[in-house]
């Protein structure tokens, strides 16, 4: 008996040593740098691992797993059964039954892995589905593999596989953000302990699931993304599934679960007399609030990270609250709903918050002491200025999205302003928005230069 291993990664590594284990030929393919196992002859391309095989396994992953399908499909005999392991969504186990019925006569099977490969090695439980099945539960079995057989259908048993992995990949996730949040805190022994407590293999089991969801950060969340799409056709809510998904993206960056999106001091510093106007056409005029929201004294600028502030009008009990959480950096963006009755700060509260390392505030309200913020230095962009004061009872809110001179702002966002105006930059776009923004900048000294040039050199021009 023949076997065709379509790619030689961990799974499928493991599954051509046990078959060859057991006394079947095996050849195997992977266009990647990856060892080829103890007993597996590994051939030059997908279309020679396949030819004579009476099963082949497509471990490719999902992604390339169609592609593959189709090369070899022409090159498959009509004994052979191809079972597509893959972690897939139903409807891509469907196309590929489908690619292989038209270009063959061998036989599908859409086969799900039910455990952990890297504990069991080929003994891992398996579901299958398709004309195939009955098939694979034969060859498996004598690898002792249990296999459950759920009929004809190909998809079937990717559903069964992808509601699984719902739990099993929930958990991993769930286990790598208590782990990492209690390295954070200083407590990650007492954090593994707990969760170990609960978990029938210990802490054996708490390092498979948190070292695998690292290794496997791609794959799984491209599975776990599938399950997704699986729940949405059942008419459930995917916002677990797909939280679920996001964290594995997130534990295959080089950064882990580290915030990227929260603003560093030095791009806050990148920022620093950066014009209000290029940032503006660098995002496509969006992000910029009314301009009824200006400076109130000449020369004002500044470059922070938004602490929002939501209060009811006329009242700043709300931004005391504020200060007492404010960090260096932070510029206060207060929704005050647009009133200019009362102001909302004046001279003593400007320096309870510079005295934080607060850098600004932006007002969708009014203010006072104009004369002494100036002499402070303390810059605040407003729609108004009164002398009235602001009442001190509440409600308010510290840290929620703020809809400020038309322009939605979330807690930690970037906040530029000047003379011009203030300007909103998402966190996660200041990046890619300061490299766009210094662009502009580079690109209006240019046309000025050739400006000035073009006056130079006409009659009357300077000489």
């Amino acid at each position: 008996m023949k076997v065709g291993i379509l790619g030689l990664g961990e799974a499928g590594a493991l599954y051509a040593t046990g078959f060859a284990e057991h006394d079947w030929e095996v050849s195997g393919f992977d266009p990647g740098d990856v060892p080829t196992p103890s007993g597996v002859a590994r051939a030059a391309t997908a279309v020679e691992a396949v030819q004579g095989c009476d099963l082949v396994l497509s471990l490719t992953g999902a992604k390339a797993a169609p592609a593959v399908a189709q090369d070899v499909a022409p090159h498959l005999e009509a004994t052979t059964v191809y079972a597509d392991m893959n972690a897939g969504a139903p409807e891509l186990k469907r196309q590929i039954a489908d690619v292989i019925s038209k270009g063959s006569r061998a036989v599908f099977a859409d086969v799900s892995v039910i455990g952990s490969v890297p504990k069991y090695r080929h003994r891992t439980a398996l579901v299958a589905s398709g004309q195939g099945a009955s098939v694979i539960a034969d060859y498996f079995g004598t690898l002792g593999a249990p296999v459950e057989d759920l009929g004809d259908e190909p998809g079937a048993a990717s559903a069964r596989k992808l509601l699984r992995s719902l739990f099993m990949k929930g958990l991993g996730a769930v286990i790598v953000e208590a782990v990492d949040a209690g390295r954070a805190a200083g407590d990650e022994p007492w954090v593994r302990e707990q969760i170990a407590k609960e978990l029938v293999d210990g802490e054996s089991a708490l390092e498979r699931l948190y070292h695998g969801t690292f290794k496997h950060a791609d794959r799984r969340g491209r599975e776990v993304a599938a399950a997704a799409e699986l729940v949405a056709e059942l008419g459930l809510d995917t916002g677990l599934a797909r939280e679920i998904s996001r964290l594995h993206f997130l534990a295959g960056r080089a950064e882990g679960l580290r915030d990227t999106t929260r603003l560093t001091p030095e791009l806050l510093a990148s920022y620093a007399g950066l014009p209000t106007a290029n940032i503006g056409d660098a995002t496509e005029r969006l992000g910029l609030l009314h301009s009824g929201i200006s400076a109130l004294w000449p020369g004002a600028r500044a470059v922070g990270r938004a602490l929002t502030v939501w209060t009811r009008a006329g009242d700043n009990q709300a931004l005391h609250q504020a200060i007492k959480v404010a960090e260096p950096g932070d510029i206060m963006v207060v929704n005050g709903e647009g009133d200019v009755s009362r102001a909302l700060i004046g001279e003593l509260i400007a320096e309870r918050a510079r005295a934080r390392g607060v850098v600004g505030m932006v007002l969708d309200g009014a203010a006072r002491d104009v004369e002494v913020l100036a002499e402070m230095g303390f810059p605040v962009w407003a729609r108004a200025v009164t002398p009235a004061g602001p009442y001190k009872f509440g409600p308010g809110r510290v840290g929620v999205p703020v809809a400020v001179g038309g322009v939605v702002c979330r807690p930690g966002d970037l906040v530029a302003a000047d003379g011009d105006g203030v300007a909103v930059v998402p966190a996660d776009r200041a990046a890619s928005v300061l490299v766009a923004a210094r662009e502009v900048e580079a690109e209006e000294a240019r046309r000025r230069a050739d400006i000035r040039a073009m006056a130079v050199g006409t009659p009357g021009g300077a000489s």
